[in-house]
């Protein structure tokens, strides 16, 4: 099913509101109107890890190809195993993995094994060589009871039966991933092409690393969050630097990021107050809609898709401040750029723990304040707040281990009282 249109999706909504747009409204718009990249390659497996898969990958083998030993120690048939009394098995033979043993077993008799080797013919159960009786290098003596018939025996194709699918189309893969390949004896995967994602900042008091900081002026910071956050996911990035406030500047990086990239990410130049030209231009480019979202941090945020010289872009404007831009990024973009990379990556599981003290929370708003989780003297899990929220406090992401979410509905929040924590391990 193709995409649809921003001005289609937002013409369906009921209550739609720019000026006070619910986190999940927003998200919504997002979500019905990307949708994957095309193009794939075929990458050897060392260099597909993290690589969205592009076609579903069916087993051309049982894995494992034979039935085999679990345990290092003898095989036998598990019916010479009788209830209540010890059985003696005479032992006619070894079975080494690669090189299993070429004779069928009879009655009464046994074959020393080792981990992996192919079951004997004959042989359905195997015995630890820790828990025999006694052994010498003609029999063996089990005790009663010890194992049961099938015991210790990995079973043809249990892991993976030939035609069955092993990894589906959508998964990003993971070092187990890698693993599983291999087993197949696949040296080469088809994933899909990399998003490029184009990405700048915008505002004549930014200064980059390296440059004397004049009165009143900042180093750009949210460049170097956004690559980190961009990098971790995966993307191919162009980071187009500083953009001053100029309309023919913001212009001429609007349609060369277009030109170049599947997204473009900016940071600042949407608040109130300064978004008139940027409007302008964005209009002239495209289909841009710009909202004041009920979230702290990170209210103002503008969502559409430019276009110059025949390519298109998607494009995400952020806020300027540090915290804003990673919030929004995270709950807005990241979730888009998973999309339309083909990933079908299950949303990130929210755990829900006690409060550790009380947080105060204004209502008819999202808010994702950041969070330290711990345990208390008991081993329960809690979560505190690392002090000032504001959206400029860049480290109070970096002291964070979580960030708290308050739903729209809610107040504050007392000491004690469960609220929902997403764990950075897995986001950032």
């Amino acid at each position: 099913m193709s995409p649809s249109s921003l001005a289609e999706v937002v013409s369906c909504l009921s209550g739609y509101d720019p000026e006070a747009l619910p986190v999940e409204q927003a998200q919504q718009i997002i979500r019905q109107c990307v949708a994957p990249v095309t193009g794939m390659e075929r990458l050897a497996l060392r260099s597909a890890l993290g690589r969205v898969l592009a076609e579903d990958i069916v087993s051309p083998i049982n894995v494992p190809a034979h039935d085999n030993s679990a345990m290092d120690g003898y095989a036998l048939r598990g019916a010479d195993l009788s209830a209540g009394q010890p059985a003696h098995l005479r032992i006619v033979g070894k079975a080494f993995a690669g090189a299993g043993f070429a004779g069928r077993v009879e009655a009464g008799a046994c074959v020393r094994i080792m981990t992996g080797a192919p079951m004997p013919d004959g042989c359905d159960t195997v015995v630890p060589q820790e828990c025999v009786q006694a052994a010498t290098d003609a029999a063996v003596t089990l005790p009663a009871g010890i194992v049961k018939m099938g015991d210790n025996r990995r079973l043809q194709g249990e892991d993976l039966r030939a035609g069955s699918p092993a990894l589906l189309a959508g998964r990003t893969l993971r070092p187990a991933d890698l693993g599983l390949l291999a087993s197949l004896g696949m040296a080469e995967v088809p994933v899909r092409r990399r998003l490029r994602v184009a990405f700048f900042s915008a505002g004549d008091e930014l200064r980059s690393l390296g440059e004397p900081l004049a009165p009143g002026c900042v180093y750009d910071s949210n460049r170097y969050t956004l690559y980190g956050m961009l990098v971790r996911l995966g993307c191919e990035i162009l980071d187009m630097g500083v953009v001053r406030d100029d309309p023919a500047a913001l212009e001429a990086a609007l349609r060369s990021a277009c030109e170049n990239a599947d997204v473009i990410i900016t940071s600042g130049g949407v608040s109130v107050g300064e978004a008139d030209y940027t409007k302008e231009i964005m209009a002239q480019l495209g289909d841009v809609q710009f909202w004041k979202i009920a979230m702290r941090p990170g209210r103002p945020m503008a969502f559409g898709r430019i276009a110059s010289n025949g390519r298109s872009a998607w494009l995400f404007g952020l806020p300027g401040n540090p915290v804003a831009v990673m919030v929004s990024f995270y709950f807005f973009a990241r979730p888009a750029l998973l999309s339309m990379m083909g990933a079908s990556d299950a949303p990130l599981p929210l755990l829900r723990v006690a409060a550790q003290s009380p947080i105060r929370k204004k209502p008819d708003r999202t808010e994702y304040q950041r969070g330290i989780l711990s345990h208390d003297s008991e081993g329960r899990p809690q979560v505190r707040i690392t002090g000032a929220q504001g959206s400029g406090i860049l480290r109070s992401m970096s002291e964070a281990n979580c960030m708290v979410i308050l739903p729209h509905d809610h107040g504050s929040v007392q000491a004690g009282d469960p609220v929902d924590v997403l764990l950075f391990e897995g986001l950032i």
